[in-house]
């Protein structure tokens, strides 16, 4: 008998979405969107449809209950909920999806409905605010989902209202640490490090700068997305071309950036320090006026948008900050600060 291979994969994926769909209820919020199961009795979902701190789940096996907003997370746009009484199975985070494999989006607006996705690259890209694409077709009611692998592990919780007409998703790992602060806080505490930044272009004949050879100790950093303070630089957050730490230019030689880190039309581009908080983390890690900043945690920092996005989920953590001080590149050891 021929094998069908179509027909194996249309089973597998069936079953696939049987086996995760018992950890995705209906919320009844404005209008009925998914959650996901992270813990015991308690539910992610995304927050921008929640208008209240009570509402209703139905979970698969038809049950109605109530659920109590424990708290909410701006940034990812996600909401925890606790469901007393909800003996559902949490999911499991994915143990790694690869480049170029299928997923599968399940959600349960108004019943059991899924889509399948592709895994179109490893990290979220820039501009795109931590979200990952997910390569599938956005349904109703499906942000608030999950995004699983083909073994069931979750990869990321659906998102349909963030870009028009495509679905992204909050990395799991990133969902999970939310949902995680979220039940123990009712809150995300926001990172930063006390500094105002402009970009500086370096012209393409400019010296190369000399590591320090006095190498001090390596942390990590996080900063956080406010409103108009130090670390939205000199023209809040709008991107400043490309540069960074430590790539190589047209002619091979290494300079700042990363791969693509030099632009041949600008020359190599860092973020000039023009501010730092009196009593924040820069001050106390001895950053001062004048001091270019190339890098975070090894890597590159392009525009202020990418510094807001470096510090803003690690506070408390520390990090290495690559430097630029007096034509010598030295790394600074710096303890985020909480916002």
């Amino acid at each position: 008998m021929t094998k069908n291979t179509f027909s194996d994969l249309s089973e597998a994926l069936a079953s696939a979405v049987s086996q995760t769909s018992g950890s995705i209820v209906t919320v009844l919020a404005g209008r009925p969107i998914s959650g996901t199961v992270t813990a015991d009795n308690e539910i992610l979902t995304v927050a921008h449809v929640l208008h209240g701190d009570e509402v209703h789940v139905r979970t698969p096996d038809g049950r109605e209950l109530k659920a109590q907003v424990v708290g909410r997370d701006s940034a990812s746009d996600l909401a925890l909920l606790r469901v007393d009484g909800l003996n559902l199975p949490p999911v499991t985070a994915s143990q790694g999806a690869l480049v170029g494999e299928l997923l599968s989006v399940v959600g349960r607006g108004r019943g059991v409905q899924a889509a399948l996705g592709f895994m179109g690259v490893a990290q979220p890209e820039r501009g795109m605010r931590g979200l990952m694409p997910t390569g599938a077709t956005p349904f109703r009611g499906v942000s608030g989902g999950g995004v699983f692998d083909a073994r069931g592990g979750l990869v990321g919780i659906a998102n349909a209202g963030v870009s028009r007409g495509e679905l992204l998703a909050v990395p799991a790992e990133r969902a999970l640490k939310v949902a995680g602060l979220l039940a123990r806080d009712g809150k995300v505490p926001r990172g930063y490090l006390g500094i105002g930044t402009q970009p500086v272009q370096f012209p393409d004949d400019a010296p190369e700068a000399q590591p320090s050879e006095q190498p001090q100790e390596q942390n990590q950093e996080r900063g956080r997305r406010g409103h108009g303070g130090p670390e939205r630089g000199m023209r809040g957050e709008r991107g400043w071309g490309r540069g960074g730490p430590r790539g190589r230019d047209r002619e091979g030689r290494e300079g700042w950036g990363g791969p693509g880190g030099f632009d041949p039309r600008r020359g190599r581009i860092g973020l000039t320090v023009v501010q730092v908080e009196a009593g924040s983390p820069a001050q106390t890690a001895g950053i001062t006026i004048g001091d270019v900043l190339l890098s975070i945690g090894g890597a590159a920092i392009r525009h202020p948008g990418q510094l807001l996005e470096a510090v803003r989920d690690h506070a408390g953590e520390s990090l290495t900050l690559g430097l630029l001080r007096g034509g010598t590149e030295q790394d600074v050891s710096v303890t985020l600060g909480e916002r």
